[in-house]
């Protein structure tokens, strides 16, 4: 099924469409709001061409970065495009693309000259088709002659990857081969070395690894194809008419692919579950039947499908995404069944915020958000009951609410599809995203014992670790910064080959800062980058932080580690910028309380902010420093 079933019906999108141009103020919103209904490749293609009559460049006000994607391809591929334009704005991002012409992706990645080139694209996509990947295998071949010729194309891959690598440093999304060659041998197709259906097979799988090794993401065209059949993504009439290797139909789910891939790119993608109970994680209604009448568990098909749909939900805290619960219930009943029920899979240790209340949904999302201290757009609300449902769309339109029936079965199948916790990578700190949660909960308590400020940051035993960047931190490095939006004093967004960059540059210093408590390991909270400027100014490029450490002391510790290297380099000032957007207004006067004078502030409500280190001395704080 190639439709996008986890978004909900809007009855009256053609109306709004027609009206889209009626209000330009309001125009990207309602944009916003329509690309997130269900719609085929006709409206995806008519909201596209709606939206950029209204807007033929990026809007002014946009608060996500823009996106220059480039499409090269060996088929037809412009009718991927629109749907592709139009996944990134269901995510509020703004997408110019790039088709190359037809079939001369290497000629225009290996000429300066080129159209590719003068786009300067900030993402390539590279979608290869299943024939031009196999051109020259045949089912003559021995052994030793196919695996010669995957050696070859998985060399042609590499080169072209580092053709696009050199030209243009932007993270790179290589399709995986769609298998839809047939099979001339059988069931054992594999028995057939230059079978071209093994053969795609055989490069898939290769490809994998070799991505990983090459910083390459992959586009998995070949695991939905498995999921939803071939024929729904490839139809061989419209190949041979039109050299379409994805179908029209599948487009819209096509571009949904590479629009979460871009998201997840910008740290765009959600990081909060937030579950209903009854009837969404257990069948019935926990106050009316009590535990021993609620659906869960063995011994009936609807309470396996519960349990089943828990067990994904685990599994999805176990890669870092945070759970909450919002229920309407009072909150011992609600409770009882994650502490006592002994077919629950999730237990209330795996909760990082519960609330169970008579109050309306949407306030207490409000209040999930605010405790977890992340903003409503990283939260995806699932519930079995429409009102509720159309109510926080209606009220928190940037919450994620999926489209689901009274059938639990669809939950897990409708969150998976969405693809609304798309990741790029796992670290050590997204595994233990939920335990670090609850550690917050136990510092609260212990701020709310302590007799004042000074008594509760001495009980926190704090001790920060501060190590230059490294290849070993590479991933969480990069996840931080291409994520983190509140405490951000820049926003600026780096890929793997721009830290490695900085790690290389001796005019430059790059800290991450791990913090631990006597409540446990906070993880990576804090992202520094330094740059030593003319005059002996060095520009503190990037500081970005976790807002859960936010009060204790971290700030100034911080400020003391910038001071001391930038006189290891030599400087004579700090500089600090503070680049606004719609989400870092809290840290506006960040510079001005650590003593740093304001030089500059420009129209936009940025500043640039200089401290003479001459003058400087390091604040004391109860935080002890080790030096990683």
């Amino acid at each position: 099924m190639t439709d996008l079933h986890w978004l909900p019906t809007i009855p009256d999108w053609r109306p709004r469409l027609r009206a889209l141009a009626a209000d330009p103020a309001k125009a990207w919103d309602e944009a916003v709001a329509l690309a997130n209904g269900r719609i085929n490749f006709v409206l995806t293609n008519a909201l596209d061409e709606a939206t950029r009559r209204v807007f033929p460049q990026a809007p002014a006000t946009l608060a996500t970065k823009s996106v220059r994607l480039a499409v090269l391809g060996s088929s037809t591929v412009a009718h991927l495009l629109p749907a592709i334009r139009v996944a990134g704005l269901r995510r509020g991002i703004w997408i110019d693309t790039y088709e190359a012409d037809y079939g001369q992706y290497l000629q225009e990645l290996s000429d300066p000259e080129s159209g590719l080139h003068a786009f300067k694209p900030t993402g390539i996509l590279l979608a290869l088709d299943a024939h031009h990947l196999t051109a020259g295998v045949t089912a003559g071949m021995d052994d030793a002659t196919a695996d010669a010729a995957l050696a070859e194309t998985k060399s042609h891959l590499r080169e072209t990857w580092k053709l696009a690598r050199d030209a243009f440093k932007c993270p790179i999304l290589q399709q995986a081969a769609l298998p839809v060659h047939l099979p001339v041998l059988g069931l054992n197709e594999h028995r057939l070395p230059g079978s071209r259906a093994r053969y795609l097979a055989r490069l898939n799988e290769a490809l994998r690894p070799m991505a990983e090794a090459e910083g390459v993401d992959i586009l998995s065209v070949d695991d939905r194809a498995a999921r939803d059949g071939v024929l729904a993504w490839h139809d061989s009439g419209l190949w041979h008419r039109s050299k379409q290797e994805v179908s029209p139909t599948a487009a819209p789910l096509y571009g949904d692919l590479v629009g979460r891939w871009l998201a997840a790119k910008q740290g765009r993608s959600f990081k909060c579950l937030v579950l209903d109970l009854d009837n969404t994680v257990w069948g019935g209604v926990i106050g009316d039947d009590g535990m021993e009448g609620i659906a869960i568990g063995q011994g009936s098909a609807l309470g396996e499908a519960y349990t089943a749909f828990q067990d994904y939900c685990r599994e999805l805290t176990r890669r870092g995404i945070i759970l909450a619960v919002c229920s309407k219930n009072d909150e011992v009943n609600a409770v009882e069944p994650f502490e006592k029920h002994p077919d629950m899979v999730l237990k209330r240790g795996d909760i990082a915020s519960f609330v169970a209340n008579w109050s309306d949904k949407a306030g207490n999302i409000r209040s999930i958000a605010e405790e977890l201290n992340i903003g409503l757009d990283s939260l995806v609300f699932i519930d079995d009951n429409p009102f509720e449902r159309n109510l926080v769309r209606q009220e928190l339109p940037m919450v994620a609410v999926p489209e689901v029936s009274d059938d639990p079965v669809g939950y897990p199948i409708a969150l998976s599809d969405a693809g609304y916790f798309e990741g790029l990578s796992v670290t050590d700190e997204d595994r233990e995203r939920t335990s670090q949660y609850q550690g917050n909960k136990a510092r609260d308590a212990l701020k709310a014992s302590a007799t004042d400020l000074p008594a509760y940051l001495r009980g926190l035993e704090m001790n920060l670790i501060a190590k230059p960047f490294d290849r070993v931190g590479l991933q969480r490095i990069v996840q931080l910064i291409n994520k983190s939006n509140q405490f951000n004093l820049t926003t600026r967004r780096y890929t793997d080959e721009d830290i490695l960059a900085v790690m290389a540059d001796p005019d430059a210093f790059g800290l991450q800062l791990r913090l631990l408590d006597r409540f446990g390991d906070n993880g990576v909270i804090a992202i520094i980058i330094g740059r030593l400027l003319e005059q002996k100014d060095l520009l503190i490029d990037t500081w970005l932080m976790s807002c859960r450490v936010l009060g204790r002391q971290v700030e100034p510790t911080t400020l003391n580690l910038i001071a001391e290297q930038a006189k290891k380099l030599g400087a004579k000032r700090l500089v600090g910028e503070y680049i606004p957007t719609k989400k870092n207004g809290m840290v506006k006067d960040h510079y001005a309380k650590l003593g740093f004078t304001v030089a500059a502030v420009n129209d936009g409500g940025g500043s640039r902010n200089l401290l003479d280190l001459a003058e400087f001395t390091p604040a004391e704080t109860f935080i002890h420093v080790t030096e990683g």
